[in-house]
């Protein structure tokens, strides 16, 4: 046996946090002493706090290392195998991130030593104006936090997929994202989900064609900001006004490009001139 301070030292885990590990019924002690609760573990618990801490490198919160130690003790390689992989999975896209922030900052950093304005960048997103065609769109409006996104886009964006499959319905274009809040509100946005398709059918809409400024990012989703922004300053300096809700079209599936920067996403903004008096 080992005293809670033995493990402790051998593990590289606080008595701290073995306590709290204990309080959560994650790893508990082998044995406790009734006369001075004095904890001790048993020599075998030492590969289950090694696993653990693994996992805690892995960036797995406590409540999915508890399910993942479940199965391990069950011995369920094949469920591991798959948590693993969605987990590394998650940690690549957030190390392509990271990385595309890297270059860009380099790309920065280059420009200002040549004393090019760092946020020259800007004047090289071109506008145009288009006339969209009408669109029979299959959606699902939802009430979205910025922490929503990144799950709630592929969860909303399958279950529409799921039903034109299922309903043999005709595919027209790629997904697209409507943004009706008149604000950001951190609690919630008013997010559309959307598909064009062919059939008018129960959880349609049409969208009528109408004028549109239109923007191409090539690049990290955050980059959007830029993009919206230029969009803005454009209708200002060209005398157009926003008449309904900004919309995104997403020409890349994110799951199928190996670099931020072959991302491709189309950005409307409905418009009309404003008249002059």
């Amino acid at each position: 046996m080992l005293s809670i301070g033995e493990f402790s030292k051998i593990c590289g885990v606080s008595t701290k946090t073995l306590r709290y590990y204990a309080e959560i019924g994650l790893i508990t002690p082998d044995d406790i002493n009734i006369d001075n609760g004095y904890r001790y573990y048993a020599i075998k618990q030492l590969k289950k706090m090694l696993f653990i801490n693994r996992l805690k490198s892995y960036h797995f919160s406590l409540e999915e290392i508890k399910a993942l130690v479940e199965l391990e003790e069950h011995q369920a390689e094949e469920e591991l195998a798959a948590a693993f992989t969605c987990k590394r999975h998650a940690m690549q896209k957030k190390l392509n991130a990271l990385a595309y922030t890297v270059k860009q900052m380099s790309t920065d950093i280059l420009n200002l030593e040549q004393g090019i304005p760092i946020m020259s960048y800007l004047d090289k997103i071109d506008v145009q104006l288009v006339e969209t065609q009408p669109m029979t769109l299959l959606y699902s409006r939802q009430r979205m936090t910025s922490a929503d996104f990144e799950t709630g886009y592929g969860t909303y964006f399958s279950k529409l997929y799921e039903k034109i499959a299922i309903d043999k319905l005709t595919l027209l274009g790629k997904p697209m994202t409507f943004y009706h809040s008149p604000e950001f509100n951190p609690v919630g946005n008013d997010t559309e989900f959307a598909i064009p398709i062919k059939e008018a059918v129960t959880g349609t809409r049409d969208v009528p064609g109408t004028l549109c400024a239109k923007s191409v990012l090539k690049g990290a989703y955050p980059e959007l900001t830029s993009v919206y922004a230029n969009l803005m300053e454009w209708l200002a300096n060209e005398g157009y006004e926003l008449v309904k809700s900004p919309y995104e079209v997403y020409i890349t599936n994110p799951n199928e490009v190996t670099v931020p920067e072959e991302i491709i996403t189309e950005v409307y903004f409905p418009v009309k001139k404003i008249a002059t008096t």
